[in-house]
Parts: structure tokens; C-alpha cells; sequence
């Protein structure tokens, strides 16, 4: 077993128990546990496609976007779309200060790195705990973001 796959037998039996707690105390319900599809609010749709494109290693073609929205092709279950709100006139953009969602990355350091020298502004430097750690950056509209290592 590397390194990497070790977990220490506290967690798997941290996990274990949560997972017996929720269904014990869980209820029936119509939506699934799980998250769908996380919506970024974007003043300009190219800009921020490509931005985040670009962000994840992914192949990008302005052409393919089209207002209102732009899905960014995540290989997660949970996708990302960029909304422009192009059918919304009255809608303002407020960008978060709080953290919308995270990314993850193995090395933290590594995507630290990739952040600082594409100039993107970090909003909070690299936190580790234990062997968790997490720094957080804005988007081209100020949105915060984070990458965490787990």
C-alpha cells in the first residue's frame, strides 16, 4: 500500500460511523444527497470561460460559447456552468467573498505555484492542517475559490 492510499484506521471508522448515523437519522425525501451543478455568476461569458479553462487544463474554443451559459467540461460528477445572465436585465452581479466551492489538487503547492505565476490574486495563502491544506483565489469578477489537497 503507498503512502497515498493509507488512511489510519481512526478515519475509516470516522467514516463508518457517519455513514450508519445518517442513516439512521435520515429521512425520505425526493432530492438525492448529492450536489448537481455549481453556477458561477460572470459578467463576460469568454472571459470567464477561458479563464477557467485555462485554470483547469482544459481545451477551449471561443467559438462553442454561446450566451447565457457556458459548461465547463469537469470530469466530476458535480458539473460547472458560467452563467452571464444575458436574459436577466435586472440582475446585478455581487461577486462572493466567501468561498462558492473548491478544487482539489495532490500537490498544493504545485497549484499554489500555477496560481502565482498566471497572476491570479490569492485571497488567503495556504493553510495546512495536519495533512490537509487549502489556499483560496478570486476569479476575473473577484469570486472566491479554493484548492485544497483532500
Amino acid at each position: 500500500m503507498s503512502l497515498k492510499e493509507f488512511r489510519p484506521p481512526y478515519r475509516r471508522l470516522r467514516l463508518a460511523l457517519t455513514e450508519r448515523w445518517m442513516m439512521m437519522n435520515s429521512t425520505v425525501s425526493p432530492i438525492a444527497g448529492k450536489v448537481n451543478n455549481v453556477f458561477v455568476h460572470v459578467s463576460d461569458l469568454k472571459k470567464s470561460a477561458a479563464w477557467y479553462s485555462r485554470l483547469l487544463g482544459l481545451p477551449f474554443d471561443e467559438r462553442d460559447v454561446e450566451s447565457p451559459v457556458y459548461n465547463i467540461p469537469v470530469t466530476s460528477k458535480a458539473g460547472l456552468t458560467l452563467d452571464d445572465h444575458t436574459f436577466d436585465p435586472g440582475f446585478r452581479l455581487q461577486p462572493s467573498d466567501h468561498v462558492l466551492f473548491n478544487f482539489y489538487a495532490g500537490d498544493i503547492d504545485e497549484a499554489y505555484r500555477f496560481i502565482r505565476e498566471n497572476d491570479i490574486p490569492i485571497a488567503r495563502e495556504i493553510e495546512r492542517i495536519g495533512d490537509f491544506a487549502y489556499f483560496n483565489f478570486r476569479d476575473p469578477d473577484g469570486n472566491v475559490l479554493m484548492i485544497c489537497n483532500n
